[in-house]
């Protein structure tokens, strides 16, 4: 018999909690899952699966008039939000269902409380119940961070966008992250006037430089404003319940819906890190070794809430390995090396490897390729709208270093590119594979 409550217990429920929490089990262990909220955490509840489905609802304003060109005679359509939304959040019920048939089939117990840490091998139960496990794992994820400004109370987060009763005649999106772009286009397929805010001159950081200026420039051309190196000053809210938002200096600007999506911070108050030594970043993650072990010898960090890449198919290959390591008798690690990552924007843009800048730094040499065109279909449709593909070469070796595109199902093509970076194939493997026509992939084996 086991001196402990549980072998594992986890707090958070998330994509890295969830997977852990199985693998665990199906390796022998007796598994507790602590949740306070809900079963899937940001991805499936508050993050990227409904943020993609609003994304395919906003993609039809620019199919429905396309249509037109290729022969369909749609007649002026309207948009009703509350069908959108209401659609969106019975599929995350449906998909918090299957998580939690997933947790049910391997015999893991949920319990659906907050959780605290008392001591190394010990938890609190905001019932009360005290629970004991030989191994504690830490995956509560991050949580949007909000400015210290006078009004930010009458703003809101990516977390309750998706529960709006109506959709905003002006929005004003502060950030430039992911997160401010893929919502900008959003709301403005939907109809809303958008405002793009950001305290510094630059999107989408970490990006390659020529993709973001493209889909910066393809926003505009859209419609969809930006104000630059503009720092807010307070949020007031007039009698008729709309907003004025005001800057230091320039005008301040008029909404009914102030959007922040100013980054993300792990979300770790509260949870007793320091009652069993758990060190913090300067920055608030958690540390972690290469096996996500913390300073504290029996407990254990994945996703988001550590110091490493926020990115869901991340987290659960870390929840994975650390359930090979601990209990399968498989000490398995994680390869950050060339994780392709995507921004849904309109139109979406995804990267994988270094950028040329990345690039010109680390390996000196480096050889460009991009192929800069007008999808097949934008030009029946009458849209001016360019994609641009690159390729970034080490010119010492000819290895494919990086691939960025911006485009139609840029994510769908990148991620079978992606396979050919992370191999480390050559530009002459691209050259020398056969064109699949007509495509806009293609675009691929045809650089020069």
């Amino acid at each position: 018999m086991s001196d402990y409550d549980f072998d594992l217990f986890v707090i958070g429920a998330g994509s890295g909690g969830v997977r852990a929490s199985r693998v665990a089990a199906a390796h022998g262990a007796k598994v507790a899952v602590a949740e306070e909220y809900r079963v899937g955490g940001t991805c499936v509840i508050r993050g990227c699966v409904p943020k993609k489905l609003l994304i395919y609802g906003a993609h039809f304003a620019e199919d429905l008039r396309d249509a037109r060109r290729f022969g369909w005679k749609v007649p002026d359509c309207d948009f009703e939000w509350t069908t959108l939304r209401d659609n969106v959040l019975a599929d995350v019920d449906r998909l918090e269902g299957l998580y939690r048939n997933t947790l049910n089939s391997h015999e893991v117990e949920l319990i659906q409380e907050r959780a605290t840490i008392t001591g190394p091998h010990s938890v609190k139960l905001a019932s009360g119940r005290e629970v004991s496990a030989k191994y504690i794992l830490v995956s509560t994820g991050a949580w949007p961070i909000i400015p210290d400004i006078e009004g930010a109370e009458h703003g809101v987060t990516s977390n309750e966008v998706f529960h709006l009763e109506e959709c905003p005649k002006r929005i004003v999106i502060v950030g430039g992250g992911y997160i401010a772009n893929e919502f900008a286009g959003i709301f403005h397929e939907f109809g809303s006037h958008v405002t793009i805010v950001n305290r510094s001159g630059t999107l989408l950081r970490g990006y390659d430089e020529q993709i973001r200026d493209r889909l910066l420039q393809i926003s505009m051309m859209k419609g969809i404003n930006f104000r630059f190196n503009a720092e807010m000053e307070r949020i007031e809210k007039k009698e008729d319940g709309t907003l004025s938002v005001r800057f230091r200096n320039g005008d301040p600007i008029d909404c009914d819906l102030l959007l922040f999506a100013t980054g993300r911070k792990p979300h770790v108050d509260g949870l007793g890190l320091e009652n069993a030594g758990v060190e913090l970043s300067d920055k608030g993650a958690i540390k972690v070794d290469e096996y996500s072990r913390t300073s504290c010898q029996s407990i254990y960090a994945v996703g988001d809430v550590t110091d490493r890449m926020q990115l869901t198919p991340v987290a659960i290959r870390e929840g994975h390995a650390f359930a090979d390591t601990v209990f399968g008798d498989n000490p398995r690690t994680v390869d950050y090396a060339c994780v392709p990552s995507a921004v849904f924007s309109q139109p979406p843009l995804a990267g994988v490897g270094m950028t040329e800048a990345e690039a010109r730094n680390t390996l000196g040499t480096v050889k460009i390729y991009t192929s800069d065109f007008r999808p097949m279909k934008n030009v029946l449709a009458g849209r001016d709208e360019r994609a641009l593909y690159k390729m970034v070469v080490d010119a010492t070796t000819d290895r494919v270093v990086g691939l960025h595109m911006i485009g139609p199902d840029a994510p769908e093509i990148l991620q079978a590119a992606a396979i050919a970076v992370k191999a480390g194939l050559t530009k002459q493997a691209f050259d020398d594979t056969v064109a699949l026509h007509p495509s806009m992939a293609e675009e691929l084996v045809l650089l020069k």
